[in-house]
């Protein structure tokens, strides 16, 4: 074991603490094996094939910015990841409320069918050792660095056979430790893996992503000139919204009897080709998709949520780049109903599909800054008002549940002015008896051939598909992939 016993309260909404707080849960970790444990409960989910870093700051260990990263399939590219890393957390957490005084390393991928745990472990440790030396050029220790790897981990930092053997030591089973119960009578949730989380919105394959191919390219010329044409642009944008209320009305009679993959499937099933095709390209039309935005609370957040997941599915082929549109709205919904991790991996998704689509950038940039959905919710709810007398004369029909709300101009505007007021999470360390920390601020830490009618869009360096950022770190380019 090292001298480092850094203790956490793993959280999936990270959150900025008012100066002066002392309250809400503590939880003290003792060593690699609960380090390892929290993870998950650190990042809301189980992240597979990712770089995680971790910003801990004062005597007492309190954690601060999280960073998450794809680990790049080529050993060429790991000394410039990890100098990006370093900095990123580093300088955001300064950016933020303080410099880092350490940073714990975690490297999570499953063996391919070559190897074992024990290999990957081995394979990975140069890029360890490469982020502890990019760490240490900007005078911030590595204090711990594991791999998480089949169901085992390893310390690359701890030299002591006896707690860290070199055949690895077992994970804990999922749920059945400690600080698992005290995660979870605190309110906190694990969503699955990542990899299951982004399959939920990956492209269709096989024979029914042809159909839905040939039902973009059957949408597309019949809509896509009638879009650009303004004096047709408002017509297609009513039978947009109009189908999409549709659409929900549908997904909410019939729910799912079971979740996850077989979910998807049923609501696949709902939907027919050249409806979600239909849809799919009306939402590239910016005003269209800022209407579909209000959709975001009560009622309509869950059928809007299965829908948006649908469409981003059924953006296959050629239109892969149209799936940003779906997917930033799915992320907005998971935003506005609590749902942070979902939310960062929808836009990472999103600007995976697109890196310059301004709506991914500004939320997603705004979640990582742990910034309060609400101001943009109210912001919504304001412009639906004064929408809907104009709407009541023009279109018969209303979504189901709440009014809506929607503008595209004041969101910016809204995120940057908004703050965060979320409970406050602490951390201590121990290190013989128990010192409680008194917390201070957070720190941070193939295109499509056809036209989308969004409008300029400036690139922001926030935008990287592959980046997650927790606890109010600042965003920052993604690493080569």
């Amino acid at each position: 074991m090292t001298n480092n016993h850094e203790s956490r309260t793993p959280s999936d909404r990270p959150s900025i603490s008012p100066a002066g707080a002392t309250t809400g849960p503590q939880i003290t970790l003792r060593g690699p094996a609960e380090l390892a444990d929290a993870l998950p409960y650190m990042l809301g989910f189980h992240p597979t094939d990712s770089l995680v870093m971790v910003a801990v700051h004062g005597e007492g260990g309190r954690f601060g910015g999280r960073l998450r990263v794809g680990i790049p399939s080529s050993s060429a590219e790991w000394e410039d990841t990890a100098r990006q890393v370093a900095e990123c957390l580093i300088t955001g957490s300064e950016r933020r409320g303080g410099k880092p005084d350490g940073i714990v390393v975690y490297l999570c991928q499953e063996p391919s069918e070559e190897e074992n745990g024990r290999r990957v472990m081995a394979r990975l440790r140069p890029l360890a050792q490469r982020i502890r030396l990019a760490c240490g050029a900007l005078d911030v220790p590595v204090l711990e660095a594991l791999c998480l790897s089949e169901g085992r981990f390893w310390s690359y930092v701890c030299p002591d056979e006896r707690c860290c053997p070199a055949e690895g030591s077992r994970l804990a089973a999922v749920g059945t430790s400690v600080l698992a119960a005290t995660a979870t009578f605190a309110g906190l949730q694990v969503r699955g893996s990542l990899k299951e989380i982004e399959g939920r919105m990956a492209p269709l394959r096989g024979a029914v992503a042809e159909e839905a191919e040939r039902a973009l390219d059957r949408a597309a010329a019949a809509l896509m000139p009638k879009i650009l044409d303004g004096a047709t642009r408002g017509e297609v944008g009513a039978e947009t919204i109009a189908l999409a209320r549709t659409l929900m009305r549908r997904l909410a009679l019939a729910p799912p009897a079971e979740g996850g993959a077989h979910a998807d499937d049923w609501d696949d099933a709902l939907l027919g080709h050249d409806e979600a095709a239909s849809l799919i390209l009306g939402l590239q039309d910016r005003e269209i998709r800022d209407i579909a935005a209000e959709w975001m609370e009560d009622e309509d957040a869950a059928p809007a949520l299965r829908l948006w997941r649908a469409l981003a599915r059924r953006c296959v082929g050629a239109y892969g780049e149209h799936a940003a549109a779906p997917l930033t709205l799915a992320g907005w919904v998971s935003w506005s109903t609590g749902d942070e991790p979902t939310a960062r991996i929808a836009f990472g998704l999103a600007l995976r599909a697109d890196a310059e689509y301004r709506f991914a950038q500004l939320l997603h940039h705004a979640c990582n800054e742990g910034i309060d959905p609400e101001g943009l919710r109210q912001c919504l709810r304001e412009e639906r008002r004064r929408r809907e007398p104009r709407r009541r004369s023009s279109a018969g029909t209303r979504p189901p549940g709440r009014r809506g709300r929607s503008t595209p101009a004041a969101g910016p505007a809204v995120l940057r002015g908004a703050t965060s007021e979320r409970a406050p999470v602490h951390f201590v360390r121990r290190s013989g008896a128990t010192a409680p920390v008194r917390p201070g601020p957070a720190p941070a830490a193939g295109a499509s051939p056809r036209a989308r009618p969004d409008g300029p869009r400036a690139r922001d360096p926030g935008g990287g598909g592959g980046v997650q950022l927790g606890g109010g770190a600042a965003p920052a380019a993604p690493p080569p992939s």
